[in-house]
């Protein structure tokens, strides 16, 4: 846009004046330099009927006027993002088994938005491995890749890098600007809620106003900041950025991936995408390569709790692992320790049956907001995780993982039962013999899914693959439990209508478009492969700065 021109030839004229009192010098030219955009969540079938149905002009430009290409990406499992970039940023396997797990040696549960977790996750496990955005930029990831500039990436949200609150200073004119123009676009996105709320009452009163906030967060503010801020990086020659536009990924969990609102979202990121080109067309020294890529897709889903009328983790507690109900329990206040009392004092004669249930749900509901009682996803011994249509079982007496056999000593029976549950597809455990998968009450090896719920995949040999690297994650759970492929449809365990993380070929399947000579393998089948293509970049600036 031209005034988003104008605005950062003023911000480039002030940043050489900033760099000459602080920053330095501009980097070393590399042989070439390295822009990924993400697409937070898009699979491969929706990016193709996007391109073919006009919803990604920009893109579709690009493939078909340009030296682009796009080539077939498998992404693995878990299809996360966590998962996905410390594989393609450091060039590891991952231990991440989802977007939220339980840690049994470490005591605790790892959630990627929270404060220290994606922190940890990258110390221990990337370790003193290169980083493919190594002195660069990364916004909007779960993890920095090395970058010296990390703003809105999760493992640095409580401690953003020196350089990137110095470079941010040096971009006021860009950000003063984007606060003009976001003021400006979030009263068109507050017109155009008022005209849904008389359009459609019921459906946009379930949703209040936490999702408007979110959506103009993320879709006006957040990506509005990214696509001008990368655009500053762009002029000043940073030698790698990754940005991540989550707007896609944000719309299709809420409304379903192939929801108008979703396809939307695929719009204006399409057009950042085209503002981010046309400033690479004005610094041809500069020699960026561009990569657009998903890191993972998304399943249409059913929420479980619509589908069963109990949260995954509640359900499990009354019918499996503890029916009866007799975990301790504790409360701070003194109205609680009271109520708690008399509830364990009805929990001595070991009632059963609807009374016993009552007592549950009023300990898990109404005495949780007298005090402190202990987590609702924690009982008997046994830790339930649900983070999408995967759930994690941990059997906490043990802090190392439990194969089937010895669940089978412990719970007799009730690996089957699991499997047979309404709302559940499949349960994934462990054996000597490698993975088991539990279908409907039949177990199958990793080599017999065919005759599985797999039967029919004509790329049974991926998702194969996919789980035996999932169960060979030492925090995946004791029990994997899936939504995916229930006899009602997908599901999710937590309340969205679209999800992530497991093997569905939606989930799996994405797409990487890079430049038509980029030594890209064809196809990918692992993100892990893409570590050798990004990494060159880095490797090629320090030779030759050597």
């Amino acid at each position: 846009m031209p005034l988003d021109d104008a605005v950062l030839r003023l911000q480039s004229l002030i940043d050489r004046i900033v760099r000459r009192l602080r920053l330095g010098p501009r980097p070393a030219r590399a042989s070439r330099r390295l822009l990924i955009v993400q697409i937070d969540g898009l699979p491969r079938s929706v990016f193709e009927e996007a391109l073919a149905n006009g919803r990604m002009p920009f893109t579709r430009r690009l493939l078909d006027r340009q030296a682009f290409r796009t080539t077939p990406m498998n992404v693995g499992l878990p299809t996360s993002t966590p998962a996905f970039q410390m594989a393609a940023m450091y060039g590891v396997r991952p231990d991440i088994p989802g977007f939220h797990y339980h840690d049994k040696q470490r005591h605790g549960d790892v959630y990627f938005p929270r404060a220290g977790d994606a922190a940890h996750v990258e110390a221990t496990q990337a370790r003193d491995r290169f980083g493919i955005v190594d002195d660069g930029s990364t916004y909007g990831c779960v993890f920095t890749g090395g970058a010296a500039s990390n703003l809105f990436s999760f493992s640095m949200l409580k401690q953003p890098s020196g350089a990137g609150v110095l470079r941010l200073l040096s971009t006021f004119v860009v950000l003063l600007w984007v606060v003009v123009k976001c003021v400006g676009l979030t009263a068109i996105e507050l017109l155009h809620a008022v005209l849904r709320l008389i359009a459609d009452p019921v459906s946009e009163v379930s949703r209040g106003w936490k999702w408007l906030a979110i959506k103009v967060g993320l879709s006006v503010w957040v990506r509005q900041f990214f696509t001008l801020a990368v655009s500053a990086d762009l002029y000043r020659g940073v030698p790698a950025i990754y940005v991540n536009y989550l707007d896609y990924d944000v719309f299709a969990h809420a409304y379903g991936p192939r929801h108008r609102r979703a396809f939307h979202g695929l719009r204006v990121i399409d057009a950042s995408m085209h503002q981010l080109w046309n400033v690479l067309r004005r610094v041809p020294e500069h020699e960026y390569d561009l990569y657009i890529l998903s890191d993972h897709g998304q399943a249409a889903t059913i929420p479980y709790q619509s589908l069963t009328g109990a949260r995954i983790e509640r359900r499990l507690f009354d019918e499996f692992f503890d029916p009866s109900g007799t975990a301790p329990v504790s409360a701070a206040t003194r109205g609680g320790r009271r109520l708690l009392a008399a509830v364990e004092t009805l929990r001595a004669h070991r009632r059963h049956g609807l009374f016993q249930r009552f007592l549950n749900y009023l300990e898990r509901d109404f005495i949780s907001w007298l005090g402190d009682v202990r987590e609702t996803h924690e009982r008997a011994g046994v830790r339930v995780v649900a983070a999408g249509p995967n759930a994690f079982v941990y059997f906490m007496e043990s802090p190392e993982p439990l194969t089937i056999d010895a669940i089978d000593q412990r719970s007799p029976g009730i690996v089957d039962e699991l499997s047979r549950s309404r709302g559940i597809g499949f349960v994934l455990a462990r054996s000597a013999a490698g993975p088991v998968c539990i279908w409907r009450g039949k177990r199958y090896g990793i080599d017999a899914l065919a005759d599985g719920p797999f039967a029919g995949r004509p790329d049974l040999d991926l998702v194969a693959s996919g789980i035996r690297d999932l169960m060979a994650m030492r925090c995946a759970g004791d029990l994997v439990l899936y939504g995916l492929g229930a006899t009602d449809g997908d599901v999710s365990f937590i309340g969205e209508q679209g999800a992530h993380a497991g093997p569905t070929v939606d989930e799996m399947q994405t797409f990487i478009v890079h430049p038509a000579d980029a030594p890209v393998p064809s196809p990918v089948l692992h993100p892990i492969q893409l570590y050798d293509v990004f990494v060159r970049y880095r490797r090629a600036a320090q030779s030759l700065a050597a």
